[in-house]
C-alpha cells in the first residue's frame, strides 16, 4: 500500500449546539477530495467520524460563499491551498451512525488540486495520509467519503468547475 501520512495530536473539535439541542434545519457543509502533485489523494482520520478516514471540510459561515468556505476550511484543517475546484456529488447524512452524535448534514462535495503535500493538521483531525485511489478504497473510510472516492475514480475532474464569486453576495 502506497501511503504517506502523519499522526496529529488533535481533539474532537465538534461542539454541541446552543443548549445541546439538535438544530431545526440541516447543516450545510463543504468538503473536498484533494489531489496532490503526486496524483495521490488526501484523507484525514477524525474522532468526529468515529476514527474513520474522511476528507477535510466543515460548516459554511453565514454570508460566506461555498468556494470561500471550502478554501477556508481546507486551509484551517490542513494548511493547504486548493485550486481547480470542481463539483462532485452532493450527499445527505441524516443521523448517520458514523458521526459521533445525531446530526443532519448536507455534504456539498468537491474535487480539487493542491500544489503541495506538506500538511499541518489542526486539532480536528488526528492523522492524515496521501494515498493512491485504489489504496484509499481499502482503508476504513466513512461511507460518504467512500462514495466520493469512488466518484473520483470513475469521473475524475468531470464535474463543472466552480466559478469564484467576484464580490460578496455575487452568485457562485
Amino acid at each position: 500500500m502506497n501511503v504517506e501520512g502523519h499522526m496529529g495530536s488533535g481533539t474532537d473539535g465538534a461542539g454541541a449546539s446552543a443548549g445541546g439541542a439538535a438544530p431545526e434545519h440541516p447543516l450545510a457543509t463543504v468538503g473536498a477530495l484533494a489531489v496532490g502533485p503526486s496524483g495521490r489523494i488526501l484523507l484525514i482520520r477524525t474522532h468526529k467520524w468515529r476514527d474513520t478516514w474522511g476528507v477535510p471540510g466543515g460548516k459554511i459561515e453565514y454570508g460566506e460563499s461555498l468556494h470561500a468556505a471550502l478554501l477556508r476550511e481546507f486551509r484551517e484543517e490542513t494548511g493547504l491551498e486548493l485550486h481547480d475546484v470542481h463539483w462532485a456529488p452532493t450527499q445527505e447524512a441524516i443521523e448517520s451512525e458514523e458521526f459521533h452524535r445525531p446530526s443532519h448534514f448536507l455534504l456539498l462535495n468537491f474535487v480539487a488540486r493542491s500544489d503541495r503535500e506538506d500538511v499541518t493538521l489542526n486539532d480536528e483531525a488526528q492523522e492524515f495520509a496521501w494515498v493512491d485511489v485504489d489504496d484509499a478504497l481499502r482503508m476504513d473510510l466513512n461511507g460518504f467519503t467512500r462514495s466520493l472516492v469512488e466518484y473520483y475514480r470513475a469521473c475524475g475532474f468531470e464535474g463543472a468547475q466552480v466559478r469564484v464569486p467576484e464580490a460578496p453576495g455575487a452568485p457562485s
